[in-house]
């Protein structure tokens, strides 16, 4: 496959959309592009009716003429495949095409993303369509890449057509051959659901309590995500072969969908939609809210998934949606920071969404970088700002192709991210812990990868990390708790918690005492649990003079081996006394115990014992507000400090270092304005 889009410079674009305005703009857009250093336009994603009119008649003079003048201005294209909006003619004619609620109400032709990925007629229009544009649009001169469809799983992520209930059942045959191999995982015999024919097997449907078989619950969602990526790769096999020296990618972090493997198996590198406004207005639980730097969380994802990657939309303006507004304006100097965000984490391109904000349709409300009347305003300056910096000044050379760096990550897979959403014994933990970790590592200014558990993943990779937090695996296979235990006998420090080892990769429970296959490595069995809701208030702990709480539930730990050292007990409750949190060395490692869900209070405490602390602290003292993040190769680092907050803070260097955007050097009390940013070569 061919490498990353651009290795020697991050590069900028902009999400274009010449079919919903006059050719006579054009010309003038793609100049004024230019001029605010863009290399590249996204084109095409939404165009299924332009380019094919009607069934079998295929035109391209629209978007000829587009990329022949991209390629006047300098400008290259990404070309997006339309599959994303079916056109009408295709819906009306085939409606067996149209996705299904769980119910079996077919959806209908109005918004996007209405179809299901299991029609084979849908899947052969989508070929055909993949195919003319690759034909058409390989050799052309501005044409450098490919984006598949848009946002996979976006708007929905269950499929319940017809389609979808054949190819389900054809993916189970596939996967345990027959039926009793099927009834043994699914624990068929509980509640006489066992199944004798293939036909009575169905993806979920409505139930008088709604709570469907938890097992079945589990391989639908794995369905779903390999249906997927099988109708990606339908597109990605096209385009690799009719336009091998044309880039493939998509976009998109989305639900119930393994996006690993979709990038390791179909794609150059993967992309992502990065909205920091999102966070900003949603409610999140807790003192001192993340808000847009929440979405660092998202990229420390996405560089899991590729290390160095594309965000094909870069938000640039307020949000909403038909009706209503949803999102304040970006603040002067917040785009500019975001940008930043996303360079800081391993983005080498960043398209801006969108050029101008549109004037009909259901995204009205979703503001670009030109406003509706089309005149310069402040966010178009403020990109300017950005272009300048990253080209003009070098940045972006220096910047290119060094990988972001940590000694720490965060533990996930998709096993748990998937069964955690029905189960509310333990998914709901995973997001409050994880959370807790990632907001006490960003204030305390130590940076953190997503490492996620896979075929593929090996004892040198998870060894680059002096700790590994992986506070709920309550799906662990005998596999992972190897791997894991050969981490901690190399020297690792492994952070697990409660509800850690008690299923299969079925998902159900294993008869042996928790936390199953990883108990003789943590030294300890839970003799007891309780859930922490409602009325049943959290349990105080007690941890060397400190009061804290320990919350969400309760795992009462039992001492089983003489290497495990308590470091916390419950203060109260029948369970006063008993352990919550242990330590036990083994090799040359350690394993951390804690049986309930991470607070910040106890993730702050507990790296004390883990001996993390922030890799720029013997020459710079941060405030909380402002971010590190870290990007280096063997020629050396780039170190950026991000600051979030609405007013300037005072930064403190004990050494004298250079800012590369200013030009100035820093030493002793500096003063970093609102959502400001310092880039540092070292």
């Amino acid at each position: 496959m061919i490498k990353m889009v651009n290795e020697s410079r991050v590069q900028l674009g902009v999400c274009y959309y010449p079919e919903q305005w006059p050719e006579t703009l054009w010309d003038d857009d793609m100049r004024r592009m230019k001029q605010l250093n863009f290399q590249y336009i996204r084109i095409g994603e939404f165009a299924w009716s332009i380019f094919e009119p009607e069934e079998g008649v295929f035109q391209f003079e629209l978007f000829d003429k587009v990329c022949d003048l991209a390629a006047q201005h300098g400008l290259q294209v990404i070309m997006g495949t339309p599959t994303a909006t079916p056109p009408a003619w295709l819906t009306y004619k085939y409606p067996e095409v149209l996705n299904a609620s769980k119910e079996g109400v077919s959806y209908y032709h109005g918004q996007r993303r209405h179809y299901n990925y299991s029609s084979k007629i849908y899947r052969d229009k989508c070929a055909t369509i993949t195919m003319k544009l690759a034909e058409h649009y390989k050799n052309h001169e501005a044409v450098v890449g490919w984006q598949i469809d848009n946002e996979l799983n976006c708007e929905t992520n269950v499929f319940y057509a017809e389609a979808d209930h054949s190819a389900f059942r054809e993916w189970l045959q596939t996967k345990y051959g027959t039926l009793d191999k099927l009834n043994d995982a699914w624990g068929a015999v509980f509640w006489n659901q066992t199944y004798s024919d293939w036909q009575q097997v169905h993806l979920i449907r409505p139930t008088p309590s709604d709570s469907p078989n938890p097992h079945q619950a589990l391989d639908e969602k794995r369905f779903i995500s390999d249906n997927t990526i099988s109708f990606a790769k339908l597109q990605a096999d096209i385009l690799r072969r009719e336009a091998p020296n044309q880039w493939v990618t998509t976009n998109g972090l989305f639900g119930h969908l393994d996006n690993h493997k979709l990038t390791d198996d179909l794609l150059d590198f993967y992309s992502y939609d990065s909205y920091p406004q999102f966070s900003s207005i949603s409610q999140e639980a807790g003192d001192q809210p993340l808000r847009d730097r929440r979405v660092s969380l998202n990229l420390s994802v996405v560089r899991s998934i590729s290390p160095n990657f594309c965000i094909m939309e870069q938000q640039s303006g307020p949000g909403g949606w038909v009706n209503r507004m949803e999102m304040p304006s970006p603040k002067p100097g917040q785009m500019r920071l975001w940008t930043y965000q996303s360079i800081a984490h391993g983005a080498d391109m960043v398209l801006y969404f969108r050029w101008r904000t549109a004037i009909a349709g259901t995204e009205i409300y979703w503001h670009g970088i030109n406003d509706y009347h089309n005149r310069p305003n402040r966010r178009v300056r403020e990109v300017e700002q950005i272009g300048q910096e990253l080209m003009e000044l070098g940045l972006g050379e220096r910047i290119a192709g060094k990988i972001y760096k940590s000694k720490v990550a965060m533990v996930r897979d998709y096993a748990n991210d998937w069964d955690g959403e029905l189960d509310r014994w333990y998914g709901p933990l995973i997001w409050k812990s994880e959370m807790a970790w990632f907001k006490t590592l960003q204030y305390q200014h130590i940076p953190m990868d997503y490492v996620f558990l896979d075929s593929k993943l090996n004892i040198a990779e998870l060894s680059s990390y002096e700790v590994l937090i992986y506070p709920h695996g309550a799906v662990m296979t005998i596999k992972t708790a190897a791997l894991l235990r050969q981490y901690v006998e190399q020297g690792g420090k492994l952070v697990l918690g409660a509800r850690t080892g008690y299923k299969d990769e079925y998902g159900k429970v294993r008869m042996e005492e928790m936390p199953g296959p990883v108990a003789d490595l943590c030294g300890i069995i839970v003799e007891d649990f309780t859930l922490i809701a409602g009325t049943e208030k959290p349990a105080y702990i007690e941890w060397s003079g400190d009061e804290l709480i320990a919350e969400g539930f309760n795992d009462i730990l039992q001492v089983d081996s003489d290497t495990v050292e308590v470091i916390a007990n419950y203060k109260d409750k029948y369970y006063a006394g008993k352990p919550v949190l242990t330590r036990n060395r083994v090799g040359q490692g350690e394993v951390y115990y804690y049986g309930a869900a991470y607070n910040e209070l106890v993730a702050r405490k507990l790296l004390d014992s883990l001996s993390l602390e922030s890799p720029i602290s013997e020459w710079c003292e941060l405030p909380q507000s402002v971010e590190l993040a870290i990007r280096s190769n063997d020629e050396g680092k780039v170190i950026f400090l991000l600051n979030y907050a609405a007013e300037a803070v005072q930064l403190k260097f004990k050494k004298k270092v250079f800012d590369q955007i200013t030009g100035r050097d820093l030493e002793h009390d500096v003063e970093l304005e609102a959502y400001g940013v310092i880039v540092i070569l070292q």
